[in-house]
């Protein structure tokens, strides 16, 4: 069995991936249910090291976050995502992107300033861009309220993502502004097989609505989880049956091919409110 690489090892090499080009983005679309249309895309960073093969990013970013190398990553991963916003408007297509923040820069009172200052130079509007939030990094609600709402004064959105997995989501959902929340994939991959994981997710689609949120389920794996998510009422979704990750210049392709054939398919399905 290979032997795990060393987190300082990994710090090292990291230190010099921008530089070298080893990091990429990719993104992943996400349709509204209701009707196929793309809605939007999540940006994911992925590392491929010529020394370690690829390294998923639960094991880089939180060595990035203890080595201090986390904001010139996300720097570099916000410029990435801008500048390729601007290539899709160009060619015809507007969508929003969302960007996972670091709990490190949220701590900064003083990162949405940054992030605006960066939609400026690149020229996209704040409000083509959504912040990601894990609920493992929100634990002080209290203590974040200044930053995420300085993020809506801007017209940014702020999704809590990876919803239900951790001990303080109601709490959450009352004390920040949030625009949207994430269904954790473990809830979604089951939602077909499992009453009560289906039971879980029509609560929090509920909840959610309740306060004026859009939910989107990620992971979906296929149509029959699709179906069920659409019934449930649930907004947006995002899968392998929708879309693998794909780079930036498979975006348009996708539009008009895969993601035509989603929106057709979504139209003919039966109208909700005629199924409830």
């Amino acid at each position: 069995m290979t032997a795990l690489p060393h987190a300082n090892d990994i710090a090292l090499a990291l230190d010099r991936a921008i530089e070298r080009k080893e990091l990429v983005i990719l993104y992943q679309p996400k349709i509204a249910l209701l009707n196929g249309a793309l809605v939007g895309v999540e940006a994911l960073m992925r590392w491929q090291s010529p020394r370690f093969g690829t390294v998923d990013p639960s094991m880089f970013i939180p060595i990035a976050e203890r080595s201090g190398a986390i904001d010139e990553l996300s720097e570099w991963g916000l410029r990435t995502v801008l500048r390729q916003w601007r290539d899709w408007r160009d060619q015809g297509i507007k969508t929003d992107i969302a960007f996972n923040i670091s709990a490190l820069s949220l701590r900064d009172l003083h990162f949405p300033d940054f992030i605006e200052r960066l939609c400026q130079v690149e020229n996209v509007p704040c409000d083509q861009l959504t912040i990601e939030v894990t609920e493992g990094a929100t634990q002080h609600a209290t203590r974040l309220l200044d930053t995420i709402t300085r993020f809506r004064i801007k017209n940014m959105g702020v999704d809590l993502d990876d919803f239900g997995t951790g001990y303080s989501s109601l709490l959450q959902l009352r004390q920040l502004p949030y625009t949207g929340v994430k269904i954790d994939r473990c809830f979604v991959e089951d939602v077909a097989s499992d009453p009560e994981a289906r039971l879980i997710v029509n609560c929090i689609v509920q909840l959610a609505h309740g306060f004026g949120l859009t939910v989107t389920a990620e992971g979906i794996e296929d149509e029959a989880t699709l179906d069920l998510l659409r019934e449930l009422g649930c907004d947006h979704g995002q899968g392998f049956v929708i879309a693998a990750p794909l780079r930036g210049i498979e975006l348009v392709p996708w539009v008009l091919g895969a993601g035509g054939e989603w929106r057709r398919r979504q139209a003919q399905a039966p109208c909700l409110s005629s199924a409830a």
